[in-house]
């Protein structure tokens, strides 16, 4: 379930942008923004403000082109079974 997928990533990076998850999760920037919207209408992320860097900082990018959520749900109790997906740092390279 993508859902669940979405969760496990931002659980594990804490944030993340919608260019970065959409690769990662293979997934196109709409579907996702739907996905988050419910993830947010239950607490558990929430989008940055415009012009929030990245976390890599490196500048490459115009922040205002960039949407960045962050996880404030809950910590999972374990670490999660499924497959960890890798994060890419910066969307410019």
């Amino acid at each position: 379930m993508i859902l669940s997928r979405l969760s496990d990533y931002l659980r594990l990076h804490r944030r993340a942008s919608l260019l970065d998850m959409g690769i990662a999760l293979t997934t196109d920037s709409e579907a996702l923004r739907n996905m988050l919207a419910v993830l947010a209408r239950k607490g558990r992320v929430r989008q940055l403000p415009a012009n929030t860097a990245c976390s890599s900082g490196c500048t490459k990018c115009q922040p205002h082109t960039i949407e960045i959520y962050e996880w404030t749900g809950p910590e999972s109790p374990a670490a999660p079974e499924r497959t960890i997906i890798p994060i890419r740092r910066c969307t410019s390279a």
